[in-house]
């Protein structure tokens, strides 16, 4: 039967070998190694393997319900959310002003991957908790931050973040809920669509993040406001049993993430509190988004490293064929090269994702704890440099995974009991929420690389030049590193073109150089672990070697054909008139 298997192997040599992890937690004051930091992973793989994962099937047959108008989750989940939180996983980063553990943010986002890949749905509850949780500390005022932090963090109450509206996808200036002044608070009145764990029955409140205007509000984006809106208020003895004004209209009946309650929800003069400036709740509601994002990109990536699993697995098992070299047949089909073809794709992509999620990761906690100002600027501004790309580049690479995955199980691959088309429709999602691929794309290349005057971008590829040049003064004589610095070279050629491209040029390239820019970063990441692996003698060192090799000639080689497009131009996307499509 399928099973899921942590790769804690992977996050020791990343941690001991790639990252310099033990050096990077201490300059910035944390009590946590390596050997502590694998255990705690080593820890939640487990709770991912045993507890979430055989959960994952039936919640996406059975899905979540709505019954008289009370959300029900698919058996087991509950129970195993109520387990989560009670083991402290819910807290693992959080603020320990406010009740969380303050463990490095590697270990958050790493526990994200194993989540995704055990079970994408459950996933979903902590991950979207933890973002509004960051919202309210970023934005609200200290009364709010008492009264819902501590809840939160320990995973005793969720939060929701509800932008959409049938009207108003991505184009936020077109929201029509609204917020009407209360003597203690606002009325919130509307309706949102595609509300990520918007009811549930784990007990507990539900603290909504909304969108609305206010009375005087200018139009646009410039008028909109942030609310908390909980589902259940504070009563007159301080407890929070007072049922506020929202409920859910219908749950949407979905492609994948079958068992998360995707919720339409009513807002009819629920009572809310004002999070953050008048007007400029767009702008907090970013401090959520780009958390989600990040989040968003790892679950790609756990999904296409689960579905790699269970696809290797099977390759090793199923007997198919005569060999290249005409041995007899059957043999096993991971003698095919077509076969080996599809799976190396997928695990390149996963191990040089892994790497560059935790790299990202260690800049986060850079940001937030480094000791000198300046240091914590640069690093923040790396974190929002590469959120786009791992949102946008992760979750394309992780469906396409899913996809390469399950045709290596063939015909097998398309009906349910292996679970493989369960990974392709789940993926699917994440290419579209927080924001399309498309927009990150813009995002990128339309404000990422303009920031600083262009000096952002710009120290970010010479960072990965310091590195090539110190693995090159090291002797350390792989493919990948030249391959890697070729790929830079036309990368930052296609960056000087864009910087002077018009809007239909610009809106042409997006996703070509999003793709671009990804693929070096995974080269960069390939090329360190390289140097560390060629130090190495165990199977995971010569895996690491052989892996990169692959990953510089199959899938890095992409890059010139990227470059082109981008080279290109808008004029042949543009050139066909609208009424001719």
């Amino acid at each position: 039967m399928p099973s899921y298997v942590p790769p804690i192997e992977d996050y020791r040599f990343l941690l001991n070998e790639v990252l310099g992890f033990d050096a990077q937690t201490s300059e910035l004051g944390f009590e946590v190694d390596a050997d502590l930091a694998a255990s705690v992973l080593e820890e939640a793989g487990r709770l991912c393997s045993d507890r979430l994962y055989p959960l994952n099937r039936e919640g996406d047959e059975k899905g979540s319900q709505l019954v008289d108008g009370v959300v029900r989750t698919p058996p087991g989940f509950a129970d195993a959310y109520r387990d989560f939180a009670s083991a402290g996983w819910a807290s693992l980063s959080a603020d320990p002003a406010y009740g969380g553990q303050g463990l490095p943010f590697i270990l958050q986002l790493w526990l994200d991957e194993m989540m995704s890949a055990a079970n994408l749905s459950f996933g979903l509850f902590p991950g979207l908790t933890r973002g509004a949780c960051e919202a309210i500390a970023a934005h609200a005022d200290d009364q709010l931050k008492t009264a819902y932090l501590p809840r939160m963090i320990s995973g005793e109450w969720t939060g929701v973040m509800a932008l959409t509206e049938s009207g108003a996808g991505t184009d936020l200036a077109l929201l029509k809920t609204r917020a009407a002044p209360l003597d203690d608070g606002y009325a919130i009145t509307g309706t949102k669509i595609f509300i990520s764990s918007g009811d549930h029955d784990f007990g507990g409140n539900i603290v909504h993040l909304v969108l609305a205007r206010l009375p005087d509000a200018p139009a646009g984006v410039k008028g909109i406001s942030l609310f908390l809106v909980p589902k259940f208020l504070p009563d007159e003895s301080g407890g929070f049993t007072a049922r506020n004004t929202l409920s859910v209209g219908a749950l949407e009946k979905k492609m994948g993430i079958h068992a998360q309650p995707t919720c339409v929800m009513n807002y009819d003069g629920a009572t809310g509190w004002l999070v953050g400036e008048p007007h400029r709740g767009l702008a907090a509601m970013f401090t959520m988004m780009n958390t989600e994002r990040l989040m968003v990109g790892i679950q790609g990536l756990g999904i296409a490293g689960a579905a790699y699993q269970q696809a290797a697995a099977y390759a090793k098992d199923r007997l198919q064929g005569r060999s290249a070299d005409g041995k007899a047949g059957p043999v096993a089909i991971i003698d095919h090269a077509d076969v080996r073809r599809m799976l190396l794709g997928v695990r390149a992509f996963v191990e040089a994702g892994r790497a560059l999620a935790g790299w990202t990761a260690l800049q986060l906690d850079r940001a937030q704890a480094h000791p000198d100002p300046s240091e914590r600027a640069r690093a923040d501004a790396r974190v929002a440099l590469l959120t786009p790309v791992i949102k946008a580049a992760f979750t394309d690479l992780g469906f396409e995974g899913a996809v390469q995955a399950q045709q290596v199980f063939g015909g097998h691959g398309y009906i349910r009991e292996w679970g493989m088309e369960q990974f392709v429709r789940d993926a699917r999602i994440a290419q579209i929420y927080e924001g399309t691929n498309g927009v990150q794309a813009m995002d990128l290349v339309g404000r990422k690389l303009g920031m600083g005057g262009g000096t952002v971008v710009e120290e970010f590829f010479a960072l990965i030049d310091a590195d090539l040049d110190s693995l090159a003064e090291a002797a350390v004589n792989h493919s990948v590193v030249a391959q890697t610095r070729q790929a830079l070279a036309l990368l930052r050629t296609s960056t000087v073109a864009l910087r002077g491209a018009d809007a239909d040029a610009t809106g042409a390239a997006a996703v070509d150089y999003l793709r671009l820019f990804a693929l070096v970063a995974m080269g960069w990441m390939w090329s360190r672990m390289v140097g560390a692996a060629i130090k190495g003698n165990s199977p995971l060192h010569a895996a690491k070697l052989t892996v990169a090799t692959f990953f510089g000639q199959r899938v890095l080689s992409q890059v010139h054909g990227l470059a082109a497009s981008i080279a290109a131009g808008g004029q042949s996307i543009m050139a066909l008139p609208a009424e001719a499509f």
